[in-house]
């Protein structure tokens, strides 16, 4: 028998693949732009991909679900979608793709089968876009700009209008500004364009214009005298942690919400996915999207808590080092976070195990915490060691995860990794805040430890516009 490979047949087919990736893209977009109708799989993102970013996305898929899915299976649902009548919505490709190999037969007709799963679409009425003033314009918040403006689509949800900083804006402050927002050491160059606006103060991207405010106190604003109105103020500085304090921005005309980007006091601490549902943006104007702790732990902790019970446990953090260390050693308030960042695995405290009972009171009391912050600038891992009310195996956790990663209302948090050499690198620039490693799982009878990977800063941000959509009443009809 030959063991030899036809080449030429090999080159014929990685052409037609990557052909027809690139209508794939080609209808991905087209639906997003025209439709308002965005395309994901299990999850990760599809707009602005390149055509081997979206053939790796897809051997992901067929080895998560362990079915054969192809480019080829995509593309025919994709334009099954664009041929039919839709209101604007984020449907998951990769869950129809999974669903055709379940049901071969039905899906003879990739357009009846489409039209079937997708029958229960409905038009949520019309949404009224939401125009969004960043507080802060520090790692999140130049996250939060790319992320808003990359996905601004038609512009039928958030809308990116201004930027608030304090101090004096100059030619010089702008152009610093477009930089660090266009270029990142950690996330890499934006994929998009910033330009400066001296005479208005503002910054062009993508062709829109984003005002660049100075304020040292966030009642002193009118944002109204630039066309802003009725707006959702993400507050990212950190320097307003509780009601009374993040209640100053409800003062500024042209604010009717606030969102704060840490955990707050005195306002319900919303990790999405788990708890947002229980808070009425109707009733509440304030809103704090916890830590980027709390929301890779707490969908998780809930899976578990949920089937199995969890009776206590322990979380270790292993946390990228953040900007509030020292590059070297110096004066610090706090004792260990005084030494080099760069240099040394500092131990410091966490109140990550305290916060989830903000989203599950079912673990009040149940849960400690500590974290070491460790000589990386992103990506971070939490240890849960836990012991459950049930016996379990490392199958049965990990069975339970993926079926939660799979369906069900946890899907846009929790990340299934099946890679056996998952490290922090890998994780930086996912969009689920947790990512479960699978490979890691222990158990002994009723105690496991489980390792999630986060990517502190990137899928974060993305819980933070989750977040937001719901406060602003502009999400879409989706199926996952």
């Amino acid at each position: 028998m030959s063991t030899t490979t036809n080449y030429e047949d090999q080159v014929s087919s990685q052409v037609q693949t990557r052909r027809a990736t690139v209508d794939f893209i080609n209808i991905v977009n087209d639906l997003w732009y025209d439709k308002s109708i965005e395309l994901v799989l299990f999850r990760n993102q599809l707009i602005d991909k390149h055509t081997s970013e979206v053939l790796n996305l897809i051997n992901y898929a067929k080895e998560f679900v362990a079915k054969p899915i192809t480019i080829f299976d995509a593309l025919d649902i994709a334009r099954a979608i664009q041929e039919l009548e839709l209101p604007a919505s984020k449907l998951d490709i990769g869950k129809l793709a999974y669903e055709c190999q379940l049901n071969e037969s039905d899906c003879e007709d990739k357009l009846a089968f489409v039209k079937k799963q997708l029958s229960g679409a409905k038009d949520n009425g019309a949404i009224e876009p939401k125009d969004v003033v960043l507080y802060g314009f520090g790692r999140i918040g130049r996250l939060l700009a790319r992320e808003l403006m990359n996905k601004m689509g038609k512009g039928s949800q958030l809308r990116l209008r201004a930027v608030v900083t304090r101090g004096k804006i100059d030619q010089t402050v702008l152009e610093k500004r477009a930089s660090l927002l266009s270029i990142d050491s950690v996330h890499g160059d934006f994929k998009g364009t910033v330009e400066v606006d001296v005479e208005n103060n503002a910054l062009i991207i993508n062709g829109m214009t984003v005002y660049m405010i100075s304020a040292n106190q966030p009642e002193d604003i009118d944002y109204t005298a630039y066309g802003i109105d009725n707006a959702l103020i993400i507050d990212n500085t950190g320097a307003f942690r509780d009601k009374e304090a993040l209640s100053r921005h409800l003062v500024a005309k042209g604010a009717s919400k606030v969102l704060l980007t840490a955990p707050g006091k005195g306002v319900p601490n919303i990790v999405h996915g788990v708890n947002h549902k229980e808070n009425n943006p109707d009733e509440i104007d304030i809103f704090s999207a916890a830590s980027c702790t709390t929301n890779a732990i707490t969908p998780v902790l809930k899976v578990l808590e949920d089937n199995f019970g969890i009776n206590k446990g322990h979380l270790e953090t292993i946390h990228a080092y953040t900007n509030d260390q020292n590059l070297v050693d110096n004066m610090h308030s706090k004792y260990r976070r005084g030494r080099a960042a760069a240099l040394n695995m500092v131990i410091t405290e966490t109140g990550a195990g305290a916060a989830v009972a903000k989203a599950l009171p079912a673990l009040a009391g149940k849960l400690t915490s500590n974290a070491i912050r460790v000589p990386v600038p992103n990506g971070s891992l939490a240890i849960l060691s836990l012991q459950l009310h049930s016996d379990v195996t490392v199958e049965s956790v990990n069975a339970i995860m993926k079926k939660y990663a799979l369906e069900g209302s946890l899907v846009e948090q929790i990340k299934y990794s099946v890679d056996n050499e998952l490290v922090s690198s890998d994780i930086v620039g996912c969009s689920a805040p947790s990512i479960f490693d699978s490979k890691a799982t222990i158990t002994d009878g009723n105690s496991i430890v489980i390792y999630v990977w986060y990517d502190n800063e990137y899928g974060y941000s993305h819980q933070v516009i989750r977040l937001a959509k719901h406060i602003a009443k502009v999400r879409r009809f989706t199926y996952y």
